[in-house]
C-alpha cells in the first residue's frame, strides 16, 4: 500500500513538472513573436525626465494602445508587442509634447530617445488640450463614431497645426468615412510633417491611387517599401502603379518581391501570369496561373480568368 502511494504521488510530481515545463516552453515562445520598446525621455540639455507621459498606438489598432511613466533615469519600457508600427507620443507638463512613428519587429528592442523643449504657459494649456482632443478622436475611431472622430482631431488641428499624428488619424476615419479628396488632403498633410512615416506614405499612396494618379502614387509607395521593405501589401500596390504606367518589367520586380516575402499571396501571381503573357514569357504564365487557382479563395472573380487564360495559353 506504502508503494502505491508513492507511485501517485510520483505521478503527480512528473504531471506538474510538465504543466510547469509547457507554461515555460509556451511562454518563451510567445516571447519569440513579440517586440519591446525601450525609450529615454530627456530635456533639451540631456537630462532626465520623470514621470513623463508615454502613449503608445498600434497603427493597425487604435483599441490596441498603451499608457507609461517614466522612471527617475526617465527610462520606459513597453514589452509584448505585435510587430508592426506604432505611434508613440510623449508628454509632460511645462513641456512640448512629441509624437513619432517606429517599427516593432520580432523578438527584437526598438530603443528610442526623445527629447522635449520647454513650452510657455499658453502654448501648454493649448497643446494639452490638443492632446486631450486627439485621444478624445481616438476612443471615436475605436467606437466606429468616425464623424465623432473627425471632429475631435479637427479641435486637435486648431489647436496644434504642426502634429503630423493628428492630420494621420483625421485621414484614417475620413476615409471610413468614404471621403476620399478629404481622407487625400489629410494624409498629404500628415506626410509633408513627417516624410519618413511608413503608414503616411503608404496611406497617401493609396488614396492617389484610387484616385487613379498612379505617377504620382508610385513615389510614395516606393518611400514606403524603402522604410519598411517587409511590407508585402506595399510592394504589391507598388507593383500596380507600375502595371497601370505601362512599366511591365518594373511590375514583375515588384510582385517578385511579393512573392520573396510570402510565397502564397495568390493576387500576385495573377498579376505575373497576365503580365507574362503581354511580355510572351508563356511557360512563366502557365506556371504563375496555376499557383495563382491553387491559392486563390473561393469566390474570387479572376479564377474564371485565369483559368479561360490557361486554355487558351495551352492550346
Amino acid at each position: 500500500m506504502k508503494k502505491e502511494g508513492l507511485s501517485k504521488n510520483r505521478n503527480y510530481f512528473f504531471l506538474v513538472a510538465a504543466l510547469i515545463w509547457l507554461a515555460l516552453l509556451s511562454a518563451s515562445l510567445f516571447g519569440q513573436y513579440q517586440g519591446k520598446i525601450e525609450g529615454v525621455v530627456l530635456d533639451s540639455a540631456g537630462n532626465p525626465l520623470e514621470k513623463a507621459e508615454v502613449i503608445i498606438v498600434s497603427q493597425m489598432s487604435t483599441s490596441i494602445n498603451y499608457r507609461l511613466t517614466t522612471d527617475k533615469q526617465g527610462h520606459f519600457v513597453q514589452i509584448g508587442l505585435r510587430p508592426g508600427f506604432y505611434l508613440v507620443e510623449v508628454r509632460k507638463g511645462g513641456f512640448s509634447s512629441k509624437s513619432f512613428e517606429v517599427k516593432v519587429s520580432i523578438a527584437e528592442v526598438t530603443k528610442v530617445e526623445v527629447r522635449l523643449e520647454k513650452a510657455q504657459e499658453m502654448a501648454e494649456r493649448n497643446l494639452s488640450e490638443a492632446d486631450r482632443l486627439f485621444l478624445q478622436g481616438n476612443k471615436f475611431y475605436s467606437e466606429q463614431k468616425y464623424a465623432e472622430a473627425v471632429a475631435a482631431y479637427q479641435g486637435a488641428l486648431k489647436l496644434n497645426p504642426q502634429q503630423w499624428a493628428y492630420y494621420f488619424n483625421l485621414g484614417l476615419s475620413y476615409k471610413k468615412m468614404g471621403q476620399k479628396e478629404e481622407a487625400l488632403k489629410a494624409f498629404r498633410q500628415a506626410q509633408s510633417l513627417n516624410p519618413e512615416s511608413f503608414s503616411a506614405n503608404k496611406e497617401l499612396g493609396e488614396s492617389l491611387a484610387r484616385d487613379g494618379n498612379f505617377e504620382e502614387a508610385r513615389h510614395y509607395y516606393a518611400k514606403a517599401v524603402l522604410i519598411n521593405p517587409e511590407d508585402m501589401d506595399a510592394f504589391y500596390n507598388l507593383g500596380i502603379c507600375w502595371l497601370n504606367l505601362g512599366e511591365l518589367e518594373k511590375a514583375v520586380e515588384a510582385f517578385e518581391k511579393v512573392l520573396q516575402l510570402n510565397k502564397d499571396y495568390a493576387e500576385a501571381y495573377y498579376q505575373l501570369g497576365t503580365i507574362f503573357i503581354s511580355l510572351n514569357r508563356v511557360n512563366e504564365a502557365i506556371a504563375s496561373l496555376e499557383t495563382f487557382l491553387k491559392l486563390a479563395q473561393a469566390g474570387d472573380p479572376r479564377i474564371e480568368t485565369a483559368r479561360q487564360l490557361l486554355s487558351y495559353l495551352k492550346k
